[in-house]
């Protein structure tokens, strides 16, 4: 398998993420649309990774990466990859408290999200998705 399949493959995984993060926020799953927006980020991240020839560490925030390796995306602008960078950090914050709640302060996490939380992740998540896309498609041309 090539990088290019395996990060096609990878974005065919954001996709179905950032399908479900739409369902989640019509169905007003406001902790849902957070973790998919993180996932979604993730694995877009992960595929422009993949697609430059750089093999993601196995963690969920590698926007500290893709800014190391910036020069390998010169058709995104550095500002964008570290607003992505920036989303990706932001929305990983979130990843465990949105689908397990908060411990500390014993809030479940439909208790911990509002609309207006879930409307900012799924915006963050449709600009990455976007970019990413973008880039991959001008890519495989």
């Amino acid at each position: 398998m090539t990088n290019e399949e395996l990060a096609q493959g990878i974005f065919k995984q954001a996709m179905s993420r950032h399908r479900t993060m739409g369902e989640a926020f019509k169905s007003k799953d406001y902790p849902y649309v957070i973790r998919t927006a993180q996932e979604c980020v993730e694995l877009c991240l992960k595929a422009l990774l993949i697609s430059a020839g750089i093999d993601p560490p196995k963690w969920h925030d590698v926007g500290g990466i893709l800014q190391d390796y910036a020069n390998r995306f010169p058709s995104i602008e550095k500002k964008v990859i570290d607003e992505m960078a920036f989303i990706s950090r932001s929305l990983r914050a979130d990843r465990e408290r949105s689908m397990y709640g908060d411990d500390i302060l014993h809030l479940p996490p439909d208790r911990l999200y509002s609309r207006y939380d879930a409307e900012t992740a799924k915006t963050w998540a449709e600009k990455v998705f976007s970019v990413c896309s973008q880039f991959l498609k001008k890519k495989s041309l």
